[in-house]
């Protein structure tokens, strides 16, 4: 699973792009329809990838993100600044148990295009 999220002055969205072991890809893409910093989109595309995942009925997840600072705090390596970053991080850990086995890896901005593309879209405010 490779999830992304993105802020822009035209405002905030969201991208997932989750892959069976056999290949197939199932990509969406929301627009957030609140005020969020770059921090609260990248959590909210972890999450929202995560609840998709569990809704297929996953149960073993490698989860790919090109944002380290949400990887790292998912992973207790990082501290929080804010408390808000520490109740989303929270939230994904209240989920871990849905899977026998879940893995989080930092991945580097352009091996996660397929993400990239679909936050900018989300986060153009074009129909999407």
């Amino acid at each position: 699973m490779y999830f992304n999220g993105s802020l822009t002055l035209k405002g905030a969205g969201v991208r997932v792009l989750l892959m069976s072991s056999s290949g197939k890809k199932l990509r969406y893409a929301l627009q957030l329809h609140f005020r969020a910093t770059n921090n609260v989109a990248e959590y909210k595309a972890l999450l929202h990838s995560i609840w998709a995942a569990i809704e297929l009925g996953t149960r073993c997840l490698f989860i790919r993100g090109d944002y380290d600072l949400v990887i790292n705090q998912v992973m207790k390596e990082s501290a929080y600044r804010d408390m808000r970053m520490e109740a989303y991080s929270v939230e994904v850990q209240k989920l871990e148990y849905k899977f026998y086995s879940i893995e989080l890896h930092h991945v580097l901005r352009w091996d996660n295009e397929d993400a990239d593309f679909l936050t900018r879209l989300a986060s153009s405010r074009k129909p999407l």
